[in-house]
């Protein structure tokens, strides 16, 4: 098998094939472009059997990767840590873009276990509709505080509700208001007003077409108590499909909810942990939605945390416990959500048992 690392660019792709123990055979430098991408497949047809290997960073790569898989090519992705360690590893000092590709090679070839590429499929929608949706909300909260400057300015006395601006009847009874108010301030205000109601506009259409999405791909998971559509689209769209995690440890350990070991020499029964801050922050994000709505009646998770509290666990850790068995419960929702995709490729996928928390240990 011989790997082919590549290290990417907006305008080229520099790859570099190494044999089984890690010898560099050649090195090519090719346009980012399909004719490019074509040349590279063309390329690697000298060696009877390949594997490309490409670090994860899609946002570069994810064309490149598209058309590999169309030519029906092996490709694996390179978390930048680990071609990070190769290169630090290497015999070569420095930095530069072979350098960087046969690093991605040499950790492609030291991990055997690393995630495969597949094209997109739905859940990459979600994802992109999602992101979207962050991006308006943000602009709707800038203009919400110029507006809420604006209209101290104009009315000290005026009193907006909270989150009320995101309200059609506010934002018309305040433009009602401003109607005949002369100065630049009253404009600027007006105009703020028509943004933010066009801002609102926007968002309640992706929520309403991902409500329409995620209720057909993923019904177990919004049945899972204190889970939203929000928070079912924030974890279909990262997870990018759960047949990538071989256990529920494993989407643990990706969602940031499993504990890093920290002992040595002690007992391994009585070796100490420590919060892990890495993994999926987003995902991470949408679990703490869902236990802070069970813990406050929406499911078993308060119960939970009650009991937790009664063995002597402090609010901060009882949470983080309540966060790993909710990983557990939405990796068995997905897992079971793809099961119903695959039975009935055709067909709307039906709702699954919700599935519960564990019991504590």
């Amino acid at each position: 098998m011989i790997v082919i690392g590549a290290d990417s660019h907006k305008r080229t792709h520099t790859v570099v094939a190494l044999d089984a123990v890690g010898r560099k055979l050649a090195e090519k430098t090719t346009p980012a472009t399909s004719e490019g991408h074509l040349a590279l497949v063309t390329w690697a047809a000298q060696w009877p059997e390949v594997r490309f290997a490409l670090e994860d960073c899609r946002h570069l790569t994810r064309r490149l990767e598209r058309d590999l898989l169309t030519a029906g090519q092996q490709v694996v992705r390179v978390p930048t840590r680990l071609m990070a360690g190769a290169r630090r590893g290497g015999r070569h000092p420095g930095k530069s873009d072979p350098i960087d590709a046969e690093a991605v090679a040499l950790a492609a070839l030291r991990h055997d276990d690393l995630p495969v590429a597949e094209l997109d499929g739905p859940t990459r929608e979600v994802k992109l509709l999602v992101d979207y949706r962050r991006d308006l909300v943000a602009q709707r909260t800038r203009v919400q505080n110029q507006l809420r400057w604006h209209l101290h300015e104009l009315d000290p006395e005026l009193h907006v509700p909270s989150r009320g601006l995101r309200r059609y009847c506010v934002i018309d009874d305040l433009l009602d208001r401003l109607a005949d108010r002369p100065g630049v301030v009253a404009r600027l205000t007006r105009a703020l007003l028509e943004r933010c109601r066009e801002l609102t506009g926007q968002i309640n259409a992706l929520e309403a077409e991902l409500k329409s999405l995620v209720g057909r791909l993923a019904p177990s998971l919004l049945a899972l108590p204190g889970c939203g559509v929000l928070g079912a689209a924030m974890i279909l769209g990262e997870t990018a499909g759960v047949h990538r995690f071989r256990n529920k440890d494993a989407y643990a350990r990706f969602t940031g909810t499993a504990p890093i070991p920290v002992w040595s020499g002690s007992n391994r029964r009585d070796g100490k942990v420590r919060l892990n801050r890495g993994g999926n922050r987003t995902i991470n994000t949408a679990l703490h939605m869902i236990a802070v709505t069970q813990i406050r009646g929406v499911g078993p998770g308060k119960d939970y945390v009650a009991r937790l509290h009664a063995s002597g666990k402090t609010s901060t850790e009882a949470v983080r416990l309540l966060r790993r068995r909710l990983s557990d419960a939405v990796f068995a929702a997905l897992r079971a959500d793809a099961h119903c995709a695959q039975a009935s490729p055709a067909a709307a996928p039906a709702a699954a048992p919700t599935p519960g928390l564990p019991a504590v240990a």
